[in-house]
């Protein structure tokens, strides 16, 4: 499938920078003219898989968040979320609804239930030691 764009983000493991990236994924799905929903989405799911980086990925310790993104030429959106944290030994367990790495923070546990329940697919892929990628894929419809 042809790639119509691409972005390359990356910014600090910091809280405050969630907001920048839901500003920034929205920025760069504006041109499919997506529906309220659909943005509403995406923008959730990326909070979720960015917040993931900054709990569990660096443990609140800091580090490098990247975001790379596509849109494909039939509306599809593939974001992968990346960090180079402490990763995930079982990426079965780590998806449960309720599983938490920081149960003392607390957490619900139910991030990879809403990036999966908010976008067409979800791909987690880790390496304890090395770092997480999570690949988010929405088609947006052409409703208009």
């Amino acid at each position: 499938m042809k790639t119509l764009n691409e972005m390359k983000l990356s910014f600090p493991s910091k809280s405050q920078n969630e907001a920048f990236a839901r500003a920034a994924v929205s920025a760069f799905i504006a041109p499919l003219d997506p529906t309220v929903g659909e943005l509403s989405d995406l923008k959730t799911a990326v909070s979720e898989a960015v917040t993931n980086c900054v709990v569990h990925g660096y443990r609140r310790q800091g580090g490098e968040i990247t975001i790379n993104g596509k849109i494909t030429e039939d509306r599809r959106v593939i974001l992968k979320i990346r960090d180079k944290g402490v990763g995930i030994e079982d990426i079965k367990q780590a998806m449960e609804p309720l599983f938490t790495t920081a149960p003392d923070e607390e957490r619900a546990g139910l991030g990879f239930a809403v990036m999966q329940s908010f976008c067409d697919k979800v791909r987690v892929t880790s390496k304890p030691g090395k770092g997480t990628s999570v690949t988010l894929e929405k088609r947006i419809s052409h409703v208009r």
